[in-house]
């Protein structure tokens, strides 16, 4: 059904294209017909659609590729291709130097045994200085602290995990690593064949294994505590529903009771693109906006869904993920404790902006999915929810009365025109 509307979307869209030209080029009969019937055809463009997003599609498919990226595939072929010949050339010099050896008599094999013992301890030095690099250098760049309430337990048990994990990366790669050093052969010595130990089968089955439940468990309560919201917070809390579609997400606030009213895919046109159910006057009060802003400590639950496949509803900064699925709904509450001037003054970024993404790959214009999230005062908050027009539009109100038998009661009318005022 919803391919059929964004089908119906983009005719309307050719519609109105069709009669801008017709406008500029000529005041004929067909050219004043084409005119009449545009504000018809932009009605449909109120409500946010999938239709524009394969026309970019499109566009870019049919972009030429840039010659220098050619040249830079083949200029990465070739550098492999001399490593792998230096590769060679070395190991043809190692086998001179041996038969070299062996012609005067000197050992052949041990020496091999020394010069790999002693190559595991230079790696070992490099590889632990890779590690510790790439936290200094790298360590900021995959990780911020977060901008949310909940946000602060997930970085402690992340940043915890990070710590088991680093120590244990260390330990056994020094002890992996230095025994190979330390017991190399030697003419003088003889291996000693160790079959088993069942002390130390217990000290690294049972130790991992109790690490591992500790995190688990940590992991199961920090996520509980979470998404188990007890209904006084819920009811306290700002509701708003994000709905993604490929390849768009649309945003819609609940009005002045609070409360965010019923939608039944049945119900969707090309002018409901949600279907939202106007028979529950709790949407008539809802409100579209095209961003998120939200004001800062203060809780907000966000009721989220999607009209064709799954998507993931994901804002990094505050550490928020949940899955958006076709005909479920799915909830996430959280509470900002960050504006985003705060956080441009942070991050030393004038344009820096929170961000809404979609974590699931989910078709060619995945990329396009984005939306952006301001996170303000309580006032600014409030000032800019006034400004902003309702679901519920003149047009949508036509159509609903005309869904129904006789139209709506004139008490249901006086009693929308009392929402809207």
């Amino acid at each position: 059904m919803g391919s059929a509307f964004a089908q119906e979307a983009d005719s309307a869209a050719q519609v109105v294209d069709t009669a801008v030209v017709a406008v500029d080029s000529s005041s004929n009969d067909s050219a004043s017909v084409a005119a009449t019937d545009a504000p018809e055809a932009k009605a449909p463009a109120a409500t946010p659609n999938a239709s524009v997003a394969p026309a970019a599609d499109t566009a870019d498919e049919s972009t030429p590729i840039d010659p220098q990226v050619y040249k830079n595939f083949f200029y990465g072929l070739l550098v492999v291709f001399l490593i792998c010949v230096l590769i060679g050339v070395i190991g043809k010099i190692l086998q001179v130097y041996e038969l070299t050896r062996r012609m005067n008599g000197k050992d052949t094999t041990y020496y091999l045994y020394n010069f790999n013992a002693v190559m595991f301890l230079i790696a070992l030095i490099l590889g632990l200085y890779g590690v510790y690099w790439s936290y200094v250098h790298h360590g900021g760049q995959a990780f911020r602290a977060a901008v949310s309430e909940h946000g602060q337990k997930i970085d402690t048990m992340f940043i915890i995990t990070t710590i088991i994990c680093t120590v244990v990366l260390v330990v056994m790669h020094i002890a992996m690593f230095s025994f190979a050093y330390i017991y190399r052969a030697r003419p003088t010595r003889k291996a000693y064949f160790y079959p088993h130990n069942n002390t130390i089968e217990k000290i690294w089955t049972i130790t991992p294994a109790t690490v591992l439940t500790i995190l688990v468990l940590f992991g199961f309560f920090t996520w509980r505590g979470i998404t188990n919201i007890p209904e006084e917070d819920q009811k306290n809390a700002i509701h708003i529903e994000v709905v993604g579609e490929q390849f768009t997400w649309t945003i819609r606030y609940a009005g002045r009771d609070g409360q965010l009213g019923e939608r039944n895919y049945k119900l969707t046109t090309p002018l409901n693109g949600l279907g939202i159910d106007f028979n529950d006057k709790k949407n008539w009060d809802d409100q579209m906006t095209s961003e998120i802003v939200l004001p800062v400590n203060k809780p907000v639950r966000v009721q989220i869904g999607s009209k064709d496949i799954l998507h993931s509803f994901y804002m990094p900064d505050f550490r928020v993920q949940m899955n958006a699925v076709p005909g479920m709904k799915t909830y996430f509450q959280f509470t900002p404790t960050v504006t985003t001037e705060e956080m441009r003054d942070r991050m030393d970024d004038p344009n820096y902006d929170f961000v809404l993404l979609c974590a699931k790959i989910c078709g060619g214009g995945h990329y396009n999915m984005q939306k952006k999230v301001r996170i303000v005062t309580e006032e600014e908050y409030n000032a800019w929810l006034s400004e902003q027009p309702y679901f519920f539009t003149e047009d949508l109100q036509k159509e609903f009365k005309l869904s129904q038998a006789g139209g709506a009661s004139t008490t249901d009318n006086k009693l929308l025109a009392n929402v809207h005022e």
